[in-house]
């Protein structure tokens, strides 16, 4: 998939999350809640990790270098990878450490009404961002489940941006309840108790980016949908079998394929050549995000069947 999809996502979220942060800002220094204030600094959090995502997927379309033989599409896994750890230390953490001082040490709250306004316009802009999250999403995600996709998608940046709007929406709602409750039951502690909420809720989201960006940090290899196809265009035509095979993601776009087959026995040199240019061309036609191809040929002996 290329970025564009991607790209749309985080500009909206980015400037929903800046317009969210200003207004939170300004509830927090009117209203003094501890809420308003935790989703205040995981709103400004947000902000700069679409920031991050972005130039991610600036720093990932330079050219390869002879350090770098297979360009930087990595970088796009690392500044997503980044984004959990921000959204972990920024958003879970302080929420937390904002929440425990404001339970052990409550204040009342001051014009609460205007917190409550400014938590519903911000739920509305993120129900915005969210649904743009979705729709780009859908475009890719295919039969799998939304935790399948989660787990499974190779662009890193909408997970992300799924998974940030996601705990902003459910964030903003725990904001909401406790500055309700604050003020229904008069007692401030409720707002640390959401506060805390909030900061579970973030560190959840959090531990599952940063599970899901490592592995793919680390490098993962195609899907077994992805995996089947491969198999099926190589093992065809002069192929006769695939000895063994390993793939494995160098970027989001860019799958890398390593084979040993085995080709049909006495084949002049020419007919190898031109199997091998066949077998990876249907393989380019059924999974387009294969770019590099490595085909080993050779003779299939049962003894070396696994490397």
């Amino acid at each position: 998939m290329s970025a564009g999809g991607s790209t749309k996502a985080i500009l909206a979220a980015l400037f929903a999350n800046g317009g969210i942060a200003v207004a939170k800002f300004v509830g927090f220094l009117v209203t003094g809640s501890s809420s308003m204030l935790a989703e205040s600094v995981h709103s400004v959090a947000d902000t700069s990790n679409q920031g991050l995502l972005l130039l991610g997927q600036k720093t990932s379309q330079r050219a390869a270098t002879k350090d770098h033989p297979f360009g930087f599409g990595r970088d796009r896994y690392f500044y997503s990878f980044i984004v959990a750890l921000m959204l972990f230390t920024l958003g879970s953490a302080f929420a937390l450490y904002e929440g425990i001082h404001k339970v052990g040490h409550p204040e009342p709250l001051s014009s609460a009404i205007v917190a409550v306004i400014i938590l519903v316009v911000a739920i509305g802009l993120e129900t915005y961002s969210f649904h743009t999250a979705i729709t780009e999403s859908k475009k890719i995600k295919g039969d799998a489940s939304w935790w399948g996709f989660i787990r499974q998608s190779r662009t890193p940046e909408l997970p992300v941006v799924l998974l940030e709007d996601a705990g902003a929406l459910f964030g903003l709602v725990l904001a909401l309840l406790g500055v309700g409750l604050s003020v229904i039951t008069g007692d401030p502690v409720w707002d640390g108790v959401g506060t805390i909420c909030i900061g579970v809720l973030l560190g959840v989201i959090a531990i599952i980016l940063i599970v899901e960006m490592k592995s793919l940090l680390i490098g993962e290899g195609a899907t077994a949908a992805e995996l089947a196809k491969i198999e099926d265009e190589l093992a065809t035509g002069k192929v006769h079998r695939i000895i063994h095979i390993r793939t494995q993601y160098i970027g989001p776009d860019e799958l890398l394929i390593a084979a040993k087959i085995a080709l049909k026995p006495g084949l002049p040199l020419e007919e190898v050549a031109e199997a091998i240019d066949d077998a990876e061309a249907r393989v380019r036609a059924a999974v387009p995000s294969a770019r590099l191809i490595y085909l080993e040929p050779d003779l299939y002996r049962t003894s070396v069947a696994t490397p």
